[in-house]
């Protein structure tokens, strides 16, 4: 089991305010599979690659508005700390703690 891979309670600051979800991580070599559960739905993680303790993944979301994020994240225990890329508004910071 790579160090990344389980639940991680995550939050984005976002410019619609704290974006909390559920990320679950299941890697397999240097690729990865899971989803994203928040307030803003369920989203499937697409292009999902590891290198070492950092992935990275896009999402395509329709709330607020469709568009495809581009993130990356480390886990460092039972931290995860990355960004999530919107695109044309800029990249914002997000935080993780694993939760199972």
């Amino acid at each position: 089991m790579a160090a990344v891979d389980g639940t991680w309670d995550t939050v984005v600051k976002s410019p619609l305010g704290d974006q909390k979800a559920t990320l679950t991580v299941k890697t397999d070599g240097a690729t990865w599979t899971g989803s994203q559960n928040g307030a803003m739905g369920s989203v499937e993680i697409t292009d999902g690659t590891v290198e070492g303790d950092t992935i990275s993944w896009k999402m395509s979301i329709v709330v607020p508005m469709p568009m495809t994020l581009d993130c990356k994240a480390t886990a460092e225990g039972d931290t995860l700390t990355g960004t999530v890329g919107a695109g044309a508004f800029g990249s914002f910071p997000m935080t993780g703690t694993r939760a199972a």
